[in-house]
């Protein structure tokens, strides 16, 4: 997929229609600086705008990937290499929504590490007044690191696959021609 390519076929289906960017924007519950970042090859819409800004454009789903009109002898090649370019792309995709989501629950639970830390190192400080032994206080120390590692990473995954999973479970029956 050439986002340049794209986003110039974006901006002139637009105008051609006589919509502004603020006007096709707000069609589909965005910014017109979103819009100007997809004309300007910058980025390309969510994957859930799709169907609508193909419905307004006027164009197909393949003819968006294209970043062109696609005359009807050369449909079904174009279908196959915007079929393969998609697929090639989207684990890409859904690794970099992982990751944004990792990073995201991080930042969101950041309280969680500092309160983790906290007890953690108040518990080691009281054994160490009650006089444990250090091998004893070391074992404590590493079980319950361990598990809150455990705790706190299962809570981030669980996070992540509500999240970056959500929208493919949801687009499976996805119709972009209704």
């Amino acid at each position: 997929m050439n986002q340049e390519k794209i986003g110039k076929f974006i901006a002139d289906l637009r105008k051609k229609q006589n919509l502004t960017q603020e006007q096709l924007a707000e069609k589909l519950g965005v910014t017109d600086k979103s819009v100007s970042r997809w004309e300007n090859g910058k980025c390309l819409p969510d994957v859930s705008l799709y169907k609508d800004l193909c419905n307004i454009l006027g164009i197909t789903l393949n003819e968006f990937f294209s970043g062109e009109k696609i005359k009807d002898e050369n449909f079904k090649e174009q279908a196959d290499n915007n079929l393969f370019n998609a697929l090639e792309n989207s684990s890409f995709t859904l690794k970099e929504k992982i990751k944004y989501y990792k990073r995201k629950w991080k930042k969101e639970h950041i309280s969680k590490f500092i309160l983790c830390f906290i007890s953690w190192l108040v518990l080691i400080i009281a054994l160490k007044f009650q006089n444990v032994e250090f091998y004893v206080i070391s074992t404590i120390a590493g079980m319950l690191a361990t598990i809150f590692y455990i705790v706190l990473y299962n809570q981030m995954m669980i996070y992540v696959e509500n999240n970056a999973y959500k929208k493919l479970k949801s687009k499976t029956n996805y119709n972009l021609y209704e």
